[in-house]
C-alpha cells in the first residue's frame, strides 16, 4: 500500500512554521499534525493532573491515557484534548515554555512518535507536520523536508504580536528572552535536539512573506510528486 506524500517542517518558535503549514495543507488538501500542540497538550494535562516533570512514572501513565486529535475547521486547526477544544489554553506563554522542558523526556518522546506517525500515515492525500524534529526523528524518510527560520528580533516581534492579539501582553524583550531559552532548550536537549535534517531544504522567513513561503514548498512539493 502507498503511503501519502509526507513534508517535514521544522524550526524554531516565531519561524512560520504554523502559519504556513496550515496555509499549505488547505492549499493541497493535506492533513496537518502540528506535533508541537501535542507536546504542548501533554504538558496542559500533567499540569491539570498534578503531574510533575520530574515524575516519569505518573508520566508515562498520563501518557497511556491521552488522547490528541486535529479538527480543520475552515481556516483553523482545532486542537482536542481527551475530546475538549484546547486550541487556545495550550498556547499560553507559561505552557509552551513547559511544552519544551516536557519534550525533551524521553518518557515523552517514545511515546508520543508512533501517534505522530500513525496520524501522518493515515492521510488520505498527503500529510504535512509540523514541529522540531519531524525530519531527524519523526519522519527521516519525509519526501520533503523543510527547515524554516527567522532572525530572532522578528521572531519574538511576532510572538508578541500573536499575544498581544489574544489578549496577553508582555514586553517584547521578555518575549526575546522567553524565546532565547526555548531555543536553548529545544537545542541543547539530550534527545532530538532542535536541528535541520541533512537533506532538509533551508527557508529564511525573515524578509519574505507567507505567500512567498508557501509558494516556495509549493513548487518543492509538485517536484517530489
Amino acid at each position: 500500500m502507498k503511503r501519502p506524500l509526507i513534508v517535514a517542517i521544522d524550526g524554531p518558535a516565531g519561524a512560520g512554521k504554523s502559519s504556513v503549514s496550515k496555509t499549505l495543507a488547505l492549499r493541497l488538501g493535506f492533513t496537518l499534525v502540528d506535533t508541537g500542540a501535542i507536546y504542548r497538550c501533554v504538558a496542559l494535562k500533567a499540569k491539570r493532573s498534578g503531574v510533575a516533570f520530574e515524575d516519569h512514572a505518573g508520566l508515562q501513565a498520563l501518557l497511556d491515557t491521552i488522547t490528541v486529535t486535529f479538527r480543520m475547521d475552515e481556516d483553523k486547526n482545532h486542537v482536542l484534548l481527551d475530546g475538549e477544544d484546547v486550541s487556545e489554553a495550550i498556547r499560553s506563554p507559561e505552557n509552551s515554555l513547559a511544552a519544551s522542558r516536557f519534550s525533551g523526556l524521553p518518557v515523552v518522546r517514545n511515546a508520543l512518535l508512533d501517534l505522530q506517525r500513525r496520524l501522518a500515515l493515515a492521510a488520505e492525500k498527503g500529510a504535512i507536520l509540523e514541529g522540531r524534529d519531524i525530519g531527524t526523528v519523526v519522519f527521516p524518510d519525509a519526501d520533503l523536508k523543510i527547515f524554516l527560520f527567522a532572525d530572532p528580533a522578528i521572531r519574538a516581534r511576532r510572538r508578541f504580536e500573536e499575544l498581544f492579539q489574544k489578549g496577553h501582553e508582555k514586553p517584547v524583550a521578555q518575549v526575546l528572552a522567553d524565546q532565547n531559552q526555548r531555543d536553548k532548550e529545544d537545542s541543547e536537549r539530550e534527545v532530538a535536539p532542535l536541528k535541520p535534517a541533512d537533506d532538509a531544504v533551508k527557508i529564511d522567513s525573515t524578509e519574505l512573506a507567507l505567500s512567498d513561503v508557501v509558494h516556495q514548498i509549493e513548487s518543492l512539493v509538485a517536484a517530489r510528486r
